[in-house]
């Protein structure tokens, strides 16, 4: 914690002791302080009290070394853990810091979940058009689940065997919040939300050939998308949309 922080709290906690504060006020107070200055880094130990989710540690182009520095100190003070865009370079180094990480090379995302009993809502479903998306969607079904979401998953239903959408789509519909991954020309999306009463999450994926413009193409169409009740997140975000569909379930407030 930086001086100047401690020298805050101090005055936050003499006010709650004169009476000058209640304890709300001490709560709000306390959602902006700490952070734990790591020279090369700083880390956000209370985005759990703001955000209800600890800080999650974006791998790519960071040193497997840094990583796991990072790792060790978010679990200092939290029970999960979240690294996105992480290579199994990465997931050597944490692993000797963090024995009980799992790493799911697909998805790239490290994982340590210590909590007792994990809460899991029910309700969400994702959806990806093809085999090639499965890194964003299961990207995308990891930071819900961490998250204490209960994922249901349909992978390899898109548009151009859409046959494979409709034998799966009862159960689609039974969904409260859905993530719609597909690269191309990305038109699963605006299909499914037209056939369901639950928000969608469309994700554009860089999956397709040059005329997708590295998933811009399949941005495009989403955003563009006729079907009411979609909202869409940046190419190849699986993490955010996990994240936001979490937030859906979870009623606006971290589990």
């Amino acid at each position: 914690m930086c001086a100047i922080d401690e020298q805050r709290l101090r005055e936050i906690l003499e006010g709650f002791e004169t009476g000058r504060l209640d304890a709300d006020q001490v709560v709000a107070e306390l959602r902006v302080l700490p952070y734990e200055d790591l020279g090369f880094a700083k880390v956000d130990h209370h985005r759990a009290l703001r955000k209800g989710f600890p800080e999650v540690i974006f791998g790519m182009g960071k040193s497997p070394e840094d990583i796991t520095t990072l790792a060790a100190a978010v679990l200092e003070r939290s029970e999960r853990l979240l690294i996105t865009k992480a290579s199994p370079e990465a997931f050597s180094a944490v692993v000797r810091e963090v024995p009980d990480a799992v790493h799911d090379e697909i998805a790239q995302t490290i994982v340590a979940d210590r909590r007792d009993t994990p809460i899991q809502v029910p309700g969400l479903v994702v959806v990806s058009a093809g085999t090639s998306d499965e890194p964003v969607a299961r990207e995308a079904a990891v930071t819900a689940e961490l998250m204490g979401c209960r994922v249901e998953r349909f992978n390899d239903v898109g548009v151009a065997g859409i046959h494979r959408l409709f034998d799966v789509l009862p159960a689609i519909q039974e969904a409260r919040v859905l993530i719609v991954v597909a690269g191309m020309e990305g038109a699963l999306p605006s299909v499914v939300g037209g056939l369901v009463r639950a928000p969608v999450i469309a994700v554009p994926t860089s999956v397709g050939y040059g005329t997708g413009l590295g998933g811009i193409a399949p941005l495009l169409a989403m955003l563009n998308s006729c079907a009411p009740g979609i909202t869409v997140v940046n190419i190849d975000n699986g993490f955010g949309a996990g994240y936001f569909a979490a937030l859906i379930l979870n009623g606006g407030a971290g589990p």
